[in-house]
């Protein structure tokens, strides 16, 4: 049986409500895994660089083989950059060459800049006229109910080629999952961790870029735009984005 488990924390506030969003957590995993993963969530949620979490939400649920659809990982590429100028210059550069219109590129940066705190979700715009289409503000749309299937695999190959580690594992399954979503052109997204200076821009069409440096160090502001077909049922999208669990299945020659 595989079980999801969903963790979220704050820091300060009343029982979750308010205060400061410290971090947030979900694996799918094995019975056998299940009181680990729960533990490793707790600590990773008291020894965050935003902080330690006073309210501390675990969520475990079994799931049925039958709520289950597969995509595939996203190819990977890399963008060397030194600078946040240099990261966002290249991450524009990626977005144009998607598809999305100049415009959408621009409302996007211009979202995300204006953010005093991190959105826990992802803002949605029209990839083409840049308008924003989800009407949940500083909430954003959450995108949830995933992993990648074989862990072990996945683990052992991406650290043999040097992208190992948390931040990686869980952008890579999180953008695959987005990619394949009804109507999905591009998602474009940088860290809250203060630390982690490197963010991505990801599509279904060239794979998942990572772009070294797209914010400064020690900025505690990230953010996520997802970027939409003109058109797109919102509906469609948002549930596919909120309640598909989805496994992320490595390709052969991965």
């Amino acid at each position: 049986m595989l079980y999801s488990v969903k963790m979220r924390s704050n820091l300060g506030g009343v029982h979750g409500v308010g205060g400061r969003h410290i971090s947030g957590a979900e694996r799918i995993v094995d019975e056998s895994a299940l009181d680990e993963e729960v533990l490793s969530m707790i600590h990773r949620a008291r020894c965050h660089d935003r902080g330690s979490a006073d309210f501390i939400q675990v969520k475990v649920e079994a799931v049925e083989e039958n709520q289950i659809s597969y995509v595939p990982l996203l190819g990977f590429y890399q963008v060397d950059t030194t600078t946040k100028e240099e990261g966002r210059q290249a991450a524009r550069k990626e977005l144009a060459r998607i598809g999305v219109s100049d415009a959408a590129i621009s409302k996007g940066f211009a979202l995300l800049d204006a953010l005093t705190d991190s959105v826990r979700g992802a803002m949605v715009l029209d990839a083409v006229s840049g308008e924003r289409l989800d009407d949940l503000a500083e909430r954003g749309v959450r995108c949830s109910n995933m992993d990648i299937e074989d862990s072990a695999t996945y683990e052992g190959k991406m650290k043999a080629a040097g992208h190992g580690g948390i931040h990686a594992r869980e952008a890579m399954v999180l953008a695959s999952k987005v990619a394949h979503a009804p109507g999905a052109v591009a998602e474009l997204c940088w860290s809250d961790d203060p630390h982690y200076v490197t963010g991505y821009v990801a599509s279904k069409k060239f794979g998942y870029g990572r772009i070294m440096v797209l914010k400064d160090l020690c900025d505690p502001v990230g953010g996520r735009i997802f970027f939409v077909n003109p058109g797109t049922d919102m509906k469609a999208y948002e549930d596919y984005l909120q309640n598909q669990v989805v496994l992320v299945r490595m390709n052969d020659e991965d």
